[in-house]
């Protein structure tokens, strides 16, 4: 496992990070304990997690702090709050980036992982009915008290990292220096704004949905059933299959067969050599999934594959 540097900061993580959003979800305490002992025997160490994950909010951070147990402090664990906790926080109104609800979530937080500080506390999602100060402002306070570490945000567009960037700047208090958002080599609207913002204000890119709901691993084929107890199996989303791009999808494959690679390969390593991205973050549901992810992340490919995936993607 590698090691990079998030944003300017001094944070370091894993070049590959593990998503928590399975656990208590599609997988158990025990399942959900499997995946993360898997990730610490391959040197994962950027655990990401939300207030909201889980089929009871909160259940993901609760699972993900027994499951670390004596290993808390030798991992980075990224949480996130700003969304619906469909009253796990109390009531909100609809004011989740406000300095009152920020005080009340990170300490429900605190108490479900079990731990006294948070390494990267990220707003999950801009909230238009607070002014950005505020949030940044409250943000500051947690990190002066020692309660959180890093700031980061999540779903933010090029400006608005811009404007968050500057904000903190003129009330001198603590920038983000992560952005998660979605991107992976099928989806990479990104590219247009956030990047270079990402790369101007210092900040690293934590992609989320790397594997674009699994068409990056190799498992499916055009024309073909999904293979049973699968995600892309299931009712719910059987139109993705439906409306891939199989043609880009199938010249990503012959890429990686011609380079002795796979296509999960190419999902995180190829991902995680883009500029700004600092760790991919994957989520798993099984221990053996979390060993291919770790191994995905080794592949650094030449200048020259990069530019031959630019075209495959461009075409």
């Amino acid at each position: 496992m590698q090691y990079r540097r998030l944003g300017n900061s001094g944070l370091s993580v894993s070049v590959v990070g593990v998503g928590c959003n399975n656990f208590g979800g599609r997988i158990d305490d025990d399942r959900a304990t499997e995946v993360v002992h898997a990730a610490l025997d391959a040197g994962i160490t950027l655990f990401d997690t939300a207030d909201s994950y889980g089929i009871q909010a909160g259940a993901s951070e609760e699972i993900l702090g027994k499951a670390l147990g004596s290993h808390r402090d030798d991992v980075i664990v990224a949480t996130k709050f700003g969304v619906d906790t469909r009253g796990a926080n109390g009531p909100d109104w609809s004011a989740r980036g406000s300095r009152r609800y920020i005080a009340k979530a990170v300490e429900a937080s605190l108490r479900r992982l079990g731990t006294d500080y948070i390494d990267l506390y990220q707003l999950h999602t801009p909230d238009p009915s607070t002014p950005i100060e505020e949030t940044i402002s409250a943000l500051d306070d947690l990190v002066r008290a020692g309660k959180v570490r890093y700031l980061g945000h999540s779903n933010f567009s090029g400006w608005q990292v811009a404007d968050a960037a500057w904000i903190a700047r003129e009330l001198r208090a603590t920038p983000f220096i992560s952005a998660q958002n979605r991107y992976s080599l099928l989806d990479r609207q990104v590219e247009k704004d956030l990047v270079p913002a990402c790369e101007r204000f210092g900040l690293g890119i934590l992609p989320f949905f790397p594997l674009q709901n699994g068409l990056l691993t190799g498992k499916y084929r055009r024309g073909e059933a999904a293979p049973q107890g699968t995600r892309l199996g299931t009712e719910r989303y059987a139109r993705v299959l439906v409306q891939a791009p199989w043609d880009t999808v199938e010249s990503l494959e012959r890429f990686a067969q011609e380079r002795g690679r796979s296509l999960l390969d190419l999902a995180i390593g190829g991902l995680a050599a883009k500029p700004a991205v600092a760790s991919v973050i994957a989520g798993a549901t099984r221990a053996e999934q979390v060993h291919a992810n770790a191994s995905a992340g080794t592949w650094q490919p030449t200048a020259g594959d990069m530019s031959a995936l630019d075209a495959i993607l461009a075409s």
